[in-house]
């Protein structure tokens, strides 16, 4: 798939795009050929970074930042990505946060903080992906296995990810007639900073062994996933991609 449409590139959008998920989905877009907006919430630094690496390959890329539940903030984000690259043809909603404790002893300031990441940020940048997205396009949400699977201390940031793949279903329906496709990917465990943070090394090795492909997914076979959504997928719509090993 190249990621040029005549002689127009198509151009990407990529939310939290500056490490883990993010990062492997920024480069693996700019090297199917799009130019992309790296999008981060807080660190600039490591946007910059992920910036020179796709232009040190030869792709196109800049930095935009803004919190993804601030509709204004993702306005101007979008707003940036169009002025420099012509418009936008993919969204990719990697931005969010995880907190875990049993739900009876979860702290609510968590969860409102889950809410307004997950939930409300998935919405404002969906309506801006609504509105912006040109014919031809894609969105790509991020949901979670973790939906799937059920393991305890996951209730709440299961419950927010609820919410992204019921949006995701609905908006894929409300873009009836416009040639633009929308989706959710749902990975298992991935071996990213978010998911390592506060699991022993016997927890990584139990959960490393418990898909059948006996590892844990990288960062580059969710990004794998996410370009085949945004790209050659034209017929999947309106479904929660499962990238898991087999998991669940």
């Amino acid at each position: 798939m190249t990621g040029t449409t005549g002689t127009t590139t198509r151009v990407a959008l990529v939310t939290g795009g500056s490490g883990g998920i993010g990062r492997a989905v920024v480069e693996r877009l700019a090297g199917d050929g799009l130019a992309v907006g790296v999008h981060y919430a807080g660190n600039k630094t490591r946007a910059d970074d992920t910036v020179a690496a796709v232009t040190a390959a030869g792709g196109r890329a800049i930095a935009v930042g803004g919190d993804v539940a601030d509709e204004h903030a993702m306005a101007e984000a979008f707003d940036t990505v169009e002025r420099e690259f012509g418009g936008i043809d993919v969204v990719v909603h990697t931005a969010g946060v995880m907190r875990l404790s049993p739900i009876a002893t979860l702290d609510l300031n968590d969860l409102d903080r889950m809410h307004r990441t997950n939930v409300r940020g998935t919405f404002v940048v969906s309506q801006q992906a609504a509105r912006r997205v040109r014919a031809g396009g894609a969105v790509v949400n991020f949901s979670t296995s973790i939906t799937r699977l059920r393991f305890p201390s996951y209730g709440a940031y299961a419950a927010s990810k609820g919410a992204v793949e019921a949006m995701t279903l609905v908006l894929a329906r409300e873009l009836r007639g416009k040639d633009i496709t929308v989706n959710a990917v749902a990975p298992g465990p991935t071996a990213t900073p978010l998911f390592l943070e506060g699991k022993d090394r016997a927890t990584v090795d139990e959960l490393s062994k418990a898909a059948p492909l006996e590892r844990l997914g990288t960062p580059e076979d969710i990004a794998e996933a996410v370009a085949f959504l945004a790209g050659p997928a034209r017929w999947i719509n309106g479904q929660v991609l499962y990238a898991n090993g087999g998991l669940a």
